[in-house]
């Protein structure tokens, strides 16, 4: 039995080192080089809070958005049709209560009766505003500009609230994300310059570095390091990957 443990507990160990970033991949003795990556500081799986079947989908794989622009739109007839049978219950209690505040001041009618009418109208009160929250889900507006990166859905099919419709991603807003030793802290500070090669564009640009991860990996001995770059390149993409200089 112990064998057994001792067995399970190497081989934990074993795995927790494998799945642990490695500096030593990513870094280039030679020349004091580092393996980064482009990543999108906005990047976004959208999915639905209602079950309904999708009635569009306005912008293709790979098209561009604004900000506030509609991307899903589900086929939620059954819902607004629940909300104007609310919106009349409120209507009829409404009216209902009215009447019996209207008799009540010359005491014809009970307090009993008053109660249940005023019950009554506050219950279709929520029952309406339910419903309304509901039918405002019926559509997903773009939280900020960016592009679509891939659709798991399709017009047409029905999905169940939290499955995954669209990623979306901010291709303007990039980061550079790259694990550094741990001894360079002595001199690598927010704030510091340096060069990246983009390995898909064969081109560099001017970075800098804004700021630093919070801890360190004691396996691998480094830190998250994240930097971005100066001004703009349109051609720059999510996922793009290359070397960082600091020469």
């Amino acid at each position: 039995m112990k064998t057994c443990c001792l067995a399970i507990c190497f081989w934990l160990a074993g795995s927790a080192m494998a799945a642990a970033p490695q500096a030593g991949s990513s870094v280039n003795a030679a020349d004091g080089r580092i393996r980064v990556q482009l990543m999108s500081r906005h990047a976004v799986t959208l999915s639905g809070e209602v079950a309904a079947k999708i009635s569009a989908l306005p912008v293709v794989e790979g098209g561009s958005f604004h900000r506030g622009q509609l991307l899903v739109e589900f086929d939620c007839s059954s819902y607004r049709a629940q909300l104007h049978k609310a919106q009349a219950s409120l209507e009829a209690a409404s009216q209902l209560l009215k009447v019996d505040n209207q008799l009540a001041k010359y005491n014809s009618v009970g307090t009993l009766e008053l109660t249940q009418a005023q019950g009554k109208a506050k219950e279709a009160a929520a029952d309406a505003s339910y419903a309304q929250t509901l039918v405002s889900k019926c559509s997903i507006v773009a939280p900020f500009d960016g592009r679509v990166a891939k659709r798991s859905a399709a017009v047409h099919q029905y999905v169940n609230p939290g499955n995954p419709i669209l990623d979306i991603v901010d291709s303007d807003s990039l980061e550079l994300r790259m694990l550094v030793p741990s001894k360079w802290l002595a001199t690598l500070q927010p704030g510091r310059r340096f060069t990246i090669t983009v390995d898909e564009l064969g081109a560099s640009f001017p970075a800098k570095i804004e700021r630093l991860g919070a801890q360190i990996d004691p396996v691998s001995q480094s830190i998250l390091a994240i930097g971005v770059i100066d001004g703009k390149a349109a051609n720059l993409l999510p996922g793009m990957s290359g070397w960082a200089s600091f020469k």
